[in-house]
């Protein structure tokens, strides 16, 4: 699976997006994207990692907040207007 993301962040996790249970979490998304309204957009889900590299990361928290609004999805993928403040 060719997951778009910074390279630094592809060399360490393309090993797990090869595992059976990653393509199968991909093909659950994809169905839930065509039947519902989905944020962010797919195209955006990885986003974080193209604005932070892997060799700048000291610490990750992983969460999940449940963002149900067009632009109520901030940092966790980051803000499309960050650069504004």
């Amino acid at each position: 699976m060719d997951v778009k993301i910074e390279e630094g962040w592809k060399k360490y996790l393309n090993e797990e997006f090869a595992k059976p249970y990653f393509k199968e979490l991909v093909q659950l998304v994809k169905s839930e994207y065509q039947k519902h309204t989905c944020y962010p957009p797919g195209n955006q889900i990885f986003n974080a990692f193209n604005h932070c590299s892997f060799k700048n990361v000291k610490v990750v928290i992983i969460g999940q907040d449940p963002y149900h609004r067009k632009g109520q999805a901030p940092v966790s993928y980051t803000h499309l207007r960050a650069h504004e403040t």
